[in-house]
């Protein structure tokens, strides 16, 4: 009933990423807009110290983005999202240098931006519609990606879409966008199913009970469940109440084979990897 993900070992720009146990990713916000209040750092002093509480919780890698995805916020302007993005990734990186970060990005200016400073993942949110130039920047920086599933640009892609297999498109466009990057000379790819993005409630928890036939793409997979509509609606709460049942879907994620789990809270969601790490290889 319980085994271990399947183990990756990755490589992320000079870094490199042991994925043979499930880890978890602490998301550091620097846009004022993001769906969570509680995830905002409105200065660097705040971000250092919420980067250096998620490094001391057990994060293993440290996500950083500048631009809110939530539904119905606004595209802000390439220059603006690495105004505040490359500060943010400096005063992180200055104060803990052998930290891995992550940048939540899908626009080739900014992921450049980002990989100038030592990012050694891009997370990209537009994995389908990816541009070239995107992907082969991330290629001649030996960087990691995570390409998440969405449809529709950016102003879309929070719509439901309508789908007629669900999991099987998922994982067929999921497989077009890796050939893509594979095709840009990206080598190390992880895959998010994206929940949240072009898709309802309904369609989120289909997919979720399906994960275990995304593995067919042969990569490791990303799960950001973390305090999202899927939990706080179906509870009939806000984000700021959902802790409790974003812990409760990362249990169900780490049993279907999932490798990293993005959160806003590291602490509650390492403490649930220990358990799953009990249930799964009670030898160690």
């Amino acid at each position: 009933m319980f085994s271990a993900p399947e183990p990756y070992f990755l490589r992320a720009g000079d870094q490199f990423l042991d994925l043979g146990k499930p880890v978890v990713m602490g998301i550091l916000n620097l846009s004022p807009d993001s769906f969570f209040s509680a995830s905002r750092a409105e200065s660097m002093e705040i971000l250092v110290k919420k980067a250096a509480s998620m490094l001391e919780d057990g994060a293993g890698i440290l996500d950083i983005g500048a631009l809110s995805s939530r539904p119905g916020s606004s595209e802000i302007r390439v220059e603006e999202e690495v105004s505040l993005l490359i500060p943010g990734i400096r005063a992180v990186k200055n104060a803990f240098p052998d930290a891995l970060l992550s940048a939540d990005v899908y626009r080739a200016e900014v992921a450049r931006a980002a990989l100038s400073e030592g990012v050694g993942i891009i997370n990209n949110i537009a994995g389908i519609q990816a541009s070239d130039e995107l992907l082969e920047t991330i290629a001649a920086n030996r960087a990691a990606c995570i390409l998440m599933h969405s449809r529709g640009d950016f102003s879309l892609m929070h719509q439901a879409n309508e789908y007629s297999n669900l999991a099987t498109d998922v994982a067929s466009e999921l497989k077009f966008a890796i050939s893509r990057a594979q095709q840009a000379g990206v080598s190390d790819i992880i895959a998010d199913p994206g929940f949240g993005f072009s898709k309802n409630v309904e369609q989120n928890f289909r997919l979720f009970r399906d994960l275990k036939y995304l593995h067919i793409l042969d990569c490791p997979l990303l799960a950001g469940i973390s305090r999202k509509s899927m939990v706080y609606r179906s509870l009939d709460c806000g984000p700021e109440e959902a802790l409790n049942g974003s812990t409760a879907l990362h249990m169900a994620a780490l049993m279907q084979g999932i490798h990293i789990l993005r959160v806003h809270d590291v602490k509650e969601a390492r403490e649930v990897v220990t358990l799953f790490e009990k249930l799964c290889l009670p030898e160690s």
